[in-house]
């Protein structure tokens, strides 16, 4: 069953996004060519702590491993789940997908962004805008009456008019009190199929965008995928609000004015 947040839900739901917003927006500023993605990691996990959230990546468990890091930072090749790591340096040229999902209060913000360093390849270019632009064509079709499908089918045409191909292993999520909740969003799909959306949804559209072949494979840490080709991979993510009056973004960067408590203090 698909969560339907009450009004407390919201509002709560409106603090953990702005939170997790407004760090990824600190996190863009400071990707720059000489820095490792473990130090990149390492502002995020401060600032998470500065706003007295808990990284929701921190120790999330997949059998029996738990996520090191408390953000997902993925160069290149790399789709999500990406580990910070001192041995990888961003470069000019490289483009990072940044992934950040925070809890505060008991609720997940969720969101991500591609960004280049520098001067990248035109069609590495117009990878992340096609990407970025089929995003928010998918949070367009989060109308109250129409269906998951209608997400899934505008992302996917998006993506693939423009030549490149959707990661089909990996798909968008509800959010909310866990990070993951029903329904699941894929980015491909046909229109009219799947849960009807109602009022109170919260949910995480996230187009995952190849240059090359839409498969991929995950390495020996068991966490970052990446393309099966090699070829660069792009990442855009909002959590959305369904209402009557249409969807609203919750993960836009704004001023954040929240209260630190200890139960909700990073690790």
């Amino acid at each position: 069953m698909i969560p339907i947040k009450n009004k407390e839900g919201i509002a709560r739901m409106r603090e953990s996004c702005a939170i997790a917003a407004a760090v990824l927006a600190q996190m863009k500023e400071q990707a720059r060519p000489g820095i490792t993605t473990y130090d990149l990691d390492q502002i995020g996990r401060d600032l998470i702590a500065g706003f007295g959230a808990r990284s929701a990546c921190y120790g999330y468990s997949h059998g029996s491993r738990r996520y090191p890091a408390h953000t997902c930072i993925s160069l290149n090749e790399e789709v999500v789940h990406g580990i910070g790591s001192i041995r990888r340096i961003i470069r000019e040229g490289d483009i990072i997908s940044i992934d950040v999902v925070v809890e505060y209060n008991g609720y997940v913000g969720d969101n991500a962004a591609t960004v280049p360093i520098g001067r990248i390849e035109p069609r590495v270019e117009e990878l992340l805008r096609v990407t970025e632009q089929a995003l928010h064509l998918g949070i367009a079709q989060a109308q109250v009456g129409n269906r998951i499908g209608d997400i899934s089918h505008a992302v996917q045409t998006c993506a693939e008019g423009h030549g490149f191909s959707i990661v089909r292993e990996m798909v968008g999520h509800g959010v909310g009190r866990k990070m993951h909740e029903e329904p699941q969003i894929p980015n491909f799909g046909k229109r009219g199929r799947g849960e009807v959306i109602k009022p109170g949804m919260t949910l995480a559209i996230e187009p995952m965008v190849n240059l090359g072949r839409y498969e991929i494979r995950t390495l020996a840490d068991g966490w970052t995928t990446v393309t099966i080709d090699g070829l660069p991979s792009a990442h855009f993510e909002h959590t959305v609000l369904t209402t009557d009056n249409g969807p609203e973004i919750l993960t836009i960067p704004r001023p954040v004015s929240v209260s630190v408590s200890p139960s909700t203090t990073n690790s």
